[in-house]
């Protein structure tokens, strides 16, 4: 039931301008779908729909242009706790060292990521290099792999 009512939410952001949860079920309801408010938030999350500006200055729900998912997400931290080693910095380079086998898996989940940033990467079996654009996207990063890490 669930994917279908968040299918059915992403059809109705699609095709309506919608300001607040309250109009969001509403819409729902008129679809045959009885649900809470408290659902309607977690669907917005999980959904990662955000608020965008239409062109007559209101706010309505629409879909991330973020292309990372929840399971991506997921996916990731279990890759970088469970596989990498150690993450340096040199510049704008970023050197992803990972146990033997996991530097292309690791390095994958990174473009999946559209980083901000982030350039490319190159994956050899246990290293990963990440090139960024300059040096503060690079240090920036790093940090938040070592928090990641840890």
């Amino acid at each position: 039931m669930k994917n279908v009512r968040q299918s059915e939410i992403l059809k109705i952001v699609q095709s309506k301008d919608i300001d607040t949860q309250d109009q969001l079920l509403e819409e729902l309801k008129a679809r045959g779908f009885t649900t809470t408010q408290a659902t309607i938030s977690r669907d917005i999350k999980e959904l990662r729909l955000v608020k965008e500006l239409t062109g007559t200055g209101s706010y309505r729900y629409a879909q991330s242009d973020r292309k990372v998912s929840a399971a991506s997400d997921t996916r990731l931290r279990n890759i970088f706790k469970e596989g990498v080693v150690s993450v340096d910095v040199a510049q704008n380079i970023v050197v992803v060292r990972t146990m033997p086998g996991l530097a292309s898996a690791a390095c994958s989940a990174l473009d999946a990521m559209d980083i901000e940033g982030m350039v490319g990467s190159l994956a050899g079996d246990d290293t990963g290099i990440l090139i960024m654009r300059d040096n503060s996207f690079a240090q920036q990063f790093g940090g938040e792999v070592h928090k990641l890490l840890k």
